[in-house]
């Protein structure tokens, strides 16, 4: 008869290779989804070093044709495995709309990035049943149990992609926030100096790309449009709908009515760049304010006990050996 203590050792190991493979399908899936969105490219600082040594300028562009080669060549990979049963997994209009607009501001422009979300998403589903469905039988067998295990596998591996999604758009809109007013700056600089918009957008994409690379990205694309011929009305719209930040989108319904009634544009931008250092600096402050109500957390679990135990702990030892000599 298999006691509790042996049937516990004998699934253990059933039950940890499970965890590592919903582990490592969870890792394969986000190096896919940083490789898509090209989050493994170089920082800043990294491309301020190649600058001071000119040398490394070729070899650096050499690697980075490398990676988007790979990059392109994951992306063709995940469609062709994608394209069977794409009209299966694909949802309404709606559904797919706004899911290419939520993949589009976390930075994924590929014309099948939703379908390949889905692909994905199926694929997790499909993991998180079978780690449920193994781990439910080994350890409860076939019953309701089992049943609850399979559910909640298929909830989570459904959700995790959203999840990840939603935290890389979140990530992507605060960097472009953050970036803001130093473009707004520079497009005030340039406007003054005499350059006409498309020249400013040229600049500040330029420029931006060395210290905020979201940002930078999202001029250059709207700068290419408007050398495409696309309309500067559409392409300003565009701009504010692919970041998702709302004080894009109101910098770039600034810059249509300037173009439109043709008031001042610097004027518009300067206003616009005092607005929003104005509320970053808000934003700081209600974070510092903040810091006080988050501390009184670690405080109670880690800080207190180990003064409670310095400070009672004599007195209790004190205590302990009176009472043990009486």
């Amino acid at each position: 008869m298999l006691t509790p203590m042996m049937l516990a050792s004998s699934t253990m190991p059933i039950i940890l290779t499970c965890v590592a493979a919903f582990v490592g399908v969870t890792a394969v899936a986000w190096l896919v989804l940083g490789r898509v969105s090209g989050d493994d490219r170089p920082t800043a600082e990294s491309r301020l070093d190649i600058l001071k040594d000119p040398r490394k300028t070729r070899s650096q562009s050499e690697g980075d044709d490398k990676r988007k080669k790979k990059n392109e060549a994951l992306t063709a990979a995940l469609e062709k495995a994608s394209s069977p049963i794409g009209d299966k997994i694909a949802g309404n209009e709606a559904e797919m709309g706004k899911l290419r607009e939520k993949m589009v501001n976390a930075g994924f422009r590929h014309e099948s990035a939703p379908l390949i979300f889905k692909f994905i998403q199926l694929v997790f589903s499909a993991s998180g049943l079978l780690v449920g469905g193994v781990t439910g039988l080994v350890m409860n067998g076939v019953n309701s149990d089992m049943i609850m295990k399979l559910a909640i596998g298929v909830i989570i591996g459904f959700g995790l992609p959203n999840f990840i999604l939603n935290f890389l758009a979140n990530r992507r809109k605060q960097s472009i926030f953050l970036g803001l007013p130093d473009a707004l700056d520079l497009m005030v600089v340039c406007v003054e100096a005499g350059l006409g918009m498309d020249q400013t957008l040229r600049k500040v994409a330029e420029e931006m790309k060395k210290s905020h690379k979201n940002i930078g990205e999202e001029f250059a694309i709207a700068n290419q449009q408007l050398q495409f011929g696309r309309p500067r009305n559409e392409v300003l719209a565009a701009l504010g709908y692919r970041s998702g930040v709302d004080d894009l989108k109101q910098l770039a319904n600034i810059l249509i009515q300037a173009d439109k009634f043709g008031s001042s544009v610097s004027q518009a931008l300067r206003v616009q760049s005092d607005s929003m250092r104005t509320k970053r600096r808000q934003i700081a402050e209600e974070k510092a304010a903040k810091t006080a109500v988050k501390m009184i957390f670690p405080l109670v679990l880690f800080i207190f006990p180990g003064i409670f135990v310095i400070l009672v702990g004599p007195a209790a030892i004190n205590m302990s050996r009176q009472m043990l000599g009486n």
